[in-house]
């Protein structure tokens, strides 16, 4: 007998498209209904994919057929270890960003409530959907959903932020085509969609020119999907000019829920004997991660507009994250480090990109050399920005410097020495730029000739604060967590499950 948890992956995604259609209608009616029954949805969504993850952990993967059609005639969902993360990280942001959205959304666009909440349920929507679905087309249908959400609301503030969505519009599009034929091409040899089969199916095609050439278009069209340099040229001015909470998860989950992607089907669909013998791609994804690491972290240097340099600080952080892919298969960690700093980027970045968006809300400040003295205006919102920089540089036990131990340590298993250096040498650039908005914000007061007792505590509302602090709380918080494994935050049996179940984790 199926238990209700297992039905728990389908209506994770029902839900929250009958949730976008119920804000339509009760929006018009009442605007203030939009964000209360937004917030109501992803938690309840939220509450769903802890159960989900708990039923992985302890019953297995869920398999879930729509409509009770057997695969490969329906369409399969599938739960494991991977995405059951993925998805619990997915929605929790989701829902503190939409908690912080409330204030800022009506201060910065009080005419589009209406049609910001109902796109942003749709991009949850697609999210969801791209994480749970077992099926490879149904996949490419919620990625669309989620780009053709996300290319609006980035659009939403107008102004320069239209030429913004409209860049990531067409490089979205271009990155869906090269998705949409890779799947084609696999079609076109196995005549069938569903995951498992083509795992099935693509061992004795594996030498098919035809099978090498999907597996380097879903390689290009998820690169842009997921800002992989040199894919990466829409995400500065999308990260920068979208509404900050858009920007969060633009940052923080959605350019890793098209990593996840790529993890899933390189990993679940070609199988890692594929990458190994037919298309042994790896060494070059270490390089390619490495020039992101030191590229990203230049041009931060090189921005004042703090938000720009918070997003070439993601192009240098998809770097850690692809570095650790490339590891995957020559260390005994497998996928840890990659889908360690899936998490802790995605709470570095959304703390800082929600403070950045704090600093606009109350003081229309973009410009870092504004910050002089803001750590005295805005106490709390500075010390959450703070937390989170001074774990991305990597202070113990901040989740930058577990992400950063682990791919260290899995650097010298592969004998991959150089990319230690490279992971040194980009600490030092991300200390540079962060250090600078440290200075601004806390010691270049006294130029301004002011004293303690002018200056006036003007804080964020405390639905908007609360986010943040919890966010930047976070940062540390979670390091300790992945490094004393608690049963009841067992992150590490996670990363257990998941490089066991997709054939890793063992040194060859």
């Amino acid at each position: 007998m199926i238990s209700v948890v297992e039905h728990f992956p389908v209506l994770v995604i029902v839900i929250s498209m009958l949730s976008a259609f119920t804000i339509l209608i009760a929006g018009y009616l009442n605007k203030k209904s939009c964000a209360f029954i937004s917030i109501v949805t992803i938690l309840v969504q939220f509450v769903m994919s802890i159960f989900i993850l708990n039923h992985v952990l302890t019953k297995g993967t869920i398999y879930y057929w729509l409509g009770g059609w057997r695969p490969p005639w329906g369409i399969e969902y599938v739960v494991d270890a991977l995405n059951a993360y993925i998805l619990v990280i997915l929605l929790f942001l989701a829902l503190l960003c939409v908690m912080y959205s409330k204030r800022n959304v009506e201060h910065e666009l009080p005419h589009k409530i209406v049609q910001y909440y109902v796109l942003y349920q749709l991009l949850v929507t697609g999210l969801c959907g791209v994480t749970v679905t077992g099926d490879i087309f149904n996949m490419y249908v919620f990625v669309e959903i989620f780009s053709l959400s996300a290319y609006a609301l980035i659009a939403s503030r107008g102004g320069i932020a239209l030429k913004a969505s409209f860049t990531y519009l067409v490089l979205g599009s271009i990155g869906a085509c090269f998705f949409l034929l890779g799947i084609g091409f696999l079609y076109s040899v196995t005549g069938t969609l569903n995951m498992h089969d083509l795992s099935l199916l693509l061992p004795p095609l594996y030498g098919n020119r035809v099978v090498q050439a999907a597996f380097v278009f879903f390689i290009v069209g998820l690169g842009i999907k997921m800002a992989l340099f040199p894919l990466h040229t829409w995400l500065p001015d999308a990260h920068s000019f979208a509404p900050a909470e858009i920007s969060a998860m633009l940052s923080g989950i959605i350019i890793e829920v098209s990593t996840y992607a790529f993890i899933r089907i390189s990993f679940s669909v070609f199988t890692l004997d594929f990458i190994t013998m037919y298309m042994p791609v790896t060494t070059l994804i270490c390089w390619v991660a490495a020039a992101a690491m030191i590229y990203g972290s230049v041009l931060a240097i090189a921005q004042y507009n703090l938000k720009r340099m918070l997003a070439y600080s993601s192009v240098a952080n998809m770097g850690y994250i692809m570095l650790g892919v490339g590891l995957c298969t020559s260390t005994s960690f497998g996928l840890t480090p990659a889908l360690m700093h899936v998490l802790n980027h995605a709470l570095m970045k959304a703390c800082m990109f929600l403070a950045a968006g704090a600093f606009i809300y109350k003081f229309d400040l973009w410009d870092i050399k504004d910050f002089k003295g803001l750590g005295r205006k805005m106490p709390y919102t500075t010390i959450a920005f703070i937390l989170a920089a001074l774990a991305m540089i990597g202070m113990p036990p901040g989740v930058g410097f577990v992400t950063k131990l682990y791919l260290a340590i899995a650097c010298f298993q592969a004998g991959q020495f150089i990319f230690v250096a490279v992971i040194f040498f980009s600490t030092l650039l991300i200390l540079f730029y962060f250090w600078r908005v440290i200075e601004y914000m806390y010691i270049r007061v006294e130029e301004e000739g002011e004293t303690a007792k002018e200056v006036k505590v003007e804080e964020i509302p405390w639905s908007m604060l609360i986010p943040v602090l919890v966010l930047g709380i976070l940062c540390f918080v979670v390091g300790v967590l992945w490094l004393v494994n608690i049963p009841a935050f067992p992150l590490m049996d996670i990363m257990d499950a998941v490089n066991s179940g997709l054939g890793l984790g063992v040194v060859p």
